[in-house]
């Protein structure tokens, strides 16, 4: 049973974002201090990776392990309410994540994916996977 009423969900669903998330303010930041130069959401892209790194031929999704389901890891937790609702949501996610994976490939795109959980530990590598996709 949820213990927020439908009006005070609705406000705090209201409230999560799916541009500009903390998460992906990080990355951008730090791949920018390195002189990184990229693309935000382009819509000529599937899926409208978060970062787009045109030189090096590259998107990058900076996913939040609970919407995107991060296999293994302790955010990806299902909702006790409304279950049925919520494990066809992730799903779908999960199968829209792979299929825009697919076209983007298919089209030449590099795709990384960086989870939240991994941040701290990824952000260190990750100009290097960059580099290297070219």
């Amino acid at each position: 049973m949820d213990r927020l009423t439908p009006e005070e969900r609705s406000e705090l669903m209201s409230k999560i974002r799916s541009k500009d998330t903390k998460p992906e303010l990080i990355v951008r930041k730090h791949l920018h201090a390195l002189g990184f130069r990229y693309r935000l959401h382009p819509k000529k892209l599937p899926g409208h990776p978060d970062i787009c790194l045109p030189k090096y031929n590259t998107v990058v999704f900076v996913h939040g392990c609970f919407w995107h389901r991060h296999e293994g890891c302790k955010i990806a937790t299902t909702p006790k309410s409304n279950v049925e609702f919520w494990e066809t949501k992730f799903r779908r996610n999960v199968e829209r994540d792979l299929r825009v994976r697919e076209q983007l490939e298919q089209l030449g795109w590099r795709v990384l994916v960086v989870w939240e959980c991994e941040l701290k530990t990824r952000l260190p590598s990750l100009p290097d996977e960059i580099r290297d996709s070219s």
